[in-house]
């Protein structure tokens, strides 16, 4: 099989592509609430605008919904809500925690506010969605349980009313007493208020373990320093990971949680935590892969240097020391943040677009998680190339104050510019294998092969 299939089959098949939620069943009547727009707002809105969440409004019933009618129209018409700042039209498109709207699901909550906003027969109203608590976990349910199997919380900090930017760095014991490997991390502010101040917050595993000094050593290379044994990261559009089946994080007795939390102002008094829950592999059961969570440079040695007044472009990369599957992709720059891409060069020169944000957004920090059969395979040696776009004019709606010099800095009026990038890292037998068998999955049967 040549270099270039293989390529084909990592970056550009695509899924099935299910039923649209909340398309109208009769294209001549007017869209309605009940039928056509809460499976719409069930599955794409509700995570955030629900009672008591983070969003301003909720979304749930049509009462809570029709004041807001005309500004949810230019929202999706705009593509600003639900956040997803992919751009559609270049490179991998099938990712398995996409929130954004299909043109035809857009089209119907126009027409819907066009026609009205009419509430519809309440018989046409689907089951409500249980959501657990805004402080419940996301990913205990799928697991059979009511909670994470480890939760490490950092120590309380209070961030007074109107005070400059904070960085809280605690060091928390895990008081593992065993070696355990990880399934799914998730991480959250731990209260509502906590949320309102908790700008991101890191958690960096400190152990006794070899491959966490060569990944720092990696990440250095390409220009991130500080980036020694990175777990998971949370930010304000990301609730946690789960990692591919088969592969995992191994936490080691004896190991630690450095925290690194960035908080913000807020309009009061705010003392809170940030709370970090682990599901485990079940006792003796080990996955085969290891994952790893990479801070890969959109600026390498160049760092951030834009003058007033202009439009910035700044390059990174980043060399797989082995083969690799690419899980997810995730930007991050401040307030002059524009635009960020991700293409992977291959030992054969060859160069393929793997994932475009072009409408960065400050507020969201999406983490892009490709489904399984389209995530990239790379093999050793591949160069992922992070190209990074700032807007220091006064044409970006966030910018602060276009007209003075912008360097490199961790408060949100300086900048940076990086990405979050998983990989799943395999020996050739393992490669070769993987890719012999996404190419049965995906490569069409012939007539004969299916008689």
């Amino acid at each position: 099989m040549n270099s270039r299939l293989l390529t084909v089959l990592a970056l550009t098949i695509g899924v099935a592509t299910p039923a649209i939620a909340g398309q109208a069943q009769d294209p001549a009547a007017k869209p309605t609430f009940t039928r056509d727009i809460a499976p719409i707002f069930q599955d794409k809105c509700e995570a955030c605008h629900r009672p008591d969440s983070i969003a301003p409004m909720s979304l749930v019933s049509y009462d809570e919904a029709r004041p807001w009618a005309r500004a949810i129209k230019q929202r999706v018409e705009q593509h600003q809500m639900p956040p997803w700042h992919i751009d559609k039209s270049i490179g991998i498109q099938a990712f398995k925690n996409d929130r954004s709207l299909s043109d035809r699901q857009i089209a119907t909550i126009v027409a819907w506010v066009d026609g009205g906003a009419l509430k519809g027969d309440p018989k046409d109203m689907p089951k409500a969605r249980e959501w657990p608590s805004e402080q419940g976990w996301n990913f205990a349910k799928q697991f059979g349980q009511a909670a994470p199997d480890l939760v490490i919380k950092s120590t309380p900090y209070t961030q007074k009313a109107g005070s400059n930017d904070t960085w809280w760095k605690p060091v928390v014991e895990t008081g593992l007493k065993e070696d355990r490997w990880v399934r799914a991390i998730e991480i959250r502010p731990g209260s509502v208020k906590g949320r309102k101040i908790t700008h991101h917050a890191i958690a960096r595993l400190q152990q006794d373990d070899p491959d966490v000094q060569q990944n720092a050593d990696q990440d250095a290379a390409a220009g991130n320093l500080n980036n020694t044994g990175t777990f998971m990261e949370w930010a304000v559009g990301k609730q946690g990971e789960q990692m591919r089946p088969n592969s995992g994080k191994l936490m080691k007795a004896g190991s630690r949680i450095v925290w690194d939390i960035h908080y913000s102002s807020g309009g009061e008094d705010v003392t809170d935590v940030v709370e970090l829950g682990i599901y485990f592999y079940p006792k003796g059961q080990e996955p085969k892969f290891k994952q790893t969570l990479h801070l890969m440079g959109g600026t390498n040695s160049s760092g951030v240097d834009i003058p007033p007044n202009t439009v910035k472009a700044t390059q990174g990369f980043f060399v797989l020391r082995e083969n690799g599957s690419v899980e997810s992709f995730q930007p991050h720059m401040h307030l002059r943040g524009k635009a960020m891409s991700i293409e992977a060069i291959l030992p054969t020169g060859q160069l393929q677009v793997l994932s475009y944000v072009d409408h960065f957004n400050f507020n969201w920090h999406n983490s892009y998680v490709y489904e399984d059969d389209a995530a990239p395979l790379l093999p050793k040696g591949t160069i992922l190339k992070v190209t990074a776009w700032h807007d220091n004019t006064a044409a970006n709606k966030a910018n602060p104050d276009p007209n003075v010099w912008v360097g490199y800095g961790d408060r949100t009026v300086d900048e940076m510019a990086h990405a979050w990038v998983n990989v799943t890292y395999m020996n050739d037998q393992d490669y070769k294998a993987e890719l012999d068998a996404r190419r049965a999955r995906l490569t069409p049967r012939t007539t004969s092969q299916q008689q």
